[in-house]
C-alpha cells in the first residue's frame, strides 16, 4: 500500500489543456477538441447529435483493479487524447470496486438503478463528484437491477484506480462532492435570454464559472434563432425532447458542441430534461450570441 502511495505521489501533475475559447484550463473539465462516437477526428466548430443507444458496447474496466472485480460494459461518447472522456457505462448486479483513490477527477450521473459508494447511495439522478486523490469506500450495486450511468473522467492524464487508504496530501477535499440527490435541489433561473423559457440545477460549479447542471426546457419554448456558442458542451437527453434544426433530440441522444459553433433554431412543443457540461460561465456577456440566419 505505501509503495502505490508512493507511486502516485511520484506521478507528474499533468496540466488541463487549455480551452479552444481562450481558457487557461482551470476549469479542469477538459471539453475542448474531443472526438466522438460519430467522428473518430475531432471536427472544429461541427456540432454533433447522435442516439447513444446506437453506439457499439464494449467491456468496460477500470485501469487498477483486477478484472474480476468489476463487471460492466461501456458506450464510449467523447474522449481527447489527454485521457478525457465520457461513457455510458451499464454496471452489473455483482459490480464491485474496493475502496482506494482515483489518479485523475471523475464525475458520475446515475441514469437508472441505483449504487453505493461507502456511506452513501446513489440513485436515478443522484450525482457525485470525486477529485483525484480523495479517498471513497466500496462501490456496490443495491439490489438486482443493472445500474446505467454517465461516467465522466475529466483528466489530464488516464483515469486509475489505487489500493490507498487515506486522502492524498494533494487532493482537492473541498471540491468532493460524496453523493447529491438533485431531485430535492430547487430550480433556479438560467444564465442566457435565450433559454428564458428554461430553469435550471446546479449540480457543480468549477473554477471557470461553467459546470455541471439539468437544465428543463419548458413546453412550448421557441428560440426562434440559431446560437453561436463561444464555448464547449456536453448535453444528454434525460426526458422530453427539443428540435434543433432538422434533428430531433430526444430520449437517450447526446450533444457534443464545441466553442464557437452555429446550432440551429431550437424549439419543442413538450419540454425536455437535460444534462449538461459546459466550461464556460454563460452570464458574461457574449458568450452565446442568438444569430439570425440559416445555419449551412
Amino acid at each position: 500500500m505505501g509503495e502505490n502511495q508512493e507511486n502516485l505521489n511520484s506521478q507528474p501533475q499533468l496540466q488541463s489543456i487549455k480551452e479552444d475559447w481562450g481558457g487557461d484550463g482551470r476549469g479542469r473539465m477538459n471539453l475542448s477538441r474531443r472526438r466522438t462516437a460519430i467522428s473518430p477526428e475531432y471536427v472544429p466548430r461541427q456540432y454533433q447529435f447522435f442516439d447513444t443507444n446506437t453506439v457499439l458496447e464494449s467491456q468496460w474496466q477500470i485501469r487498477g483493479i483486477p478484472e474480476n472485480l468489476v463487471l460492466g460494459k461501456k458506450r464510449s461518447l467523447t474522449w481527447h487524447n489527454c485521457g478525457a472522456s465520457t461513457s455510458k457505462v451499464l454496471l452489473s448486479p455483482d459490480f464491485h470496486i474496493p475502496p482506494g483513490v482515483f489518479t485523475t477527477d471523475l464525475e458520475i450521473f446515475i441514469l437508472g438503478g441505483c449504487i453505493q459508494i461507502g456511506d452513501w447511495k446513489l440513485s436515478k439522478h443522484g450525482y457525485s463528484f470525486i477529485p483525484a486523490g480523495v479517498k471513497f469506500g466500496n462501490w456496490r450495486v443495491v439490489g438486482e437491477e443493472k445500474v446505467e450511468i454517465l461516467w465522466m473522467e475529466n483528466g489530464p492524464g488516464r483515469l486509475e484506480y489505487q489500493d490507498i487508504d487515506h486522502d492524498l496530501p494533494n487532493a482537492r477535499m473541498n471540491e468532493f462532492i460524496p453523493a447529491l440527490d438533485s431531485k430535492i435541489l430547487p430550480w433556479g433561473r438560467t444564465d442566457t435570454v435565450q433559454f428564458i423559457q428554461s430553469q435550471k440545477k446546479w449540480l457543480r460549479k468549477d473554477s471557470n464559472g461553467g459546470g455541471v447542471w439539468l437544465l428543463a426546457i419548458l413546453p412550448h419554448y421557441d428560440g426562434r434563432y440559431a446560437m453561436i456558442q463561444s464555448y464547449n458542451e456536453e448535453s444528454y437527453v434525460l426526458s422530453g425532447y427539443c428540435d434543433i434544426g432538422n434533428y430531433h433530440l430526444a430520449k437517450h441522444h447526446f450533444g457534443y458542441c464545441p466553442s464557437f459553433n452555429t446550432v440551429p433554431w431550437h424549439r419543442t412543443d413538450d419540454g425536455g430534461l437535460f444534462f449538461v457540461r459546459i466550461d464556460r460561465d454563460l452570464s458574461k456577456t457574449g458568450t452565446v450570441l442568438s444569430y439570425p440566419h440559416e445555419s449551412s
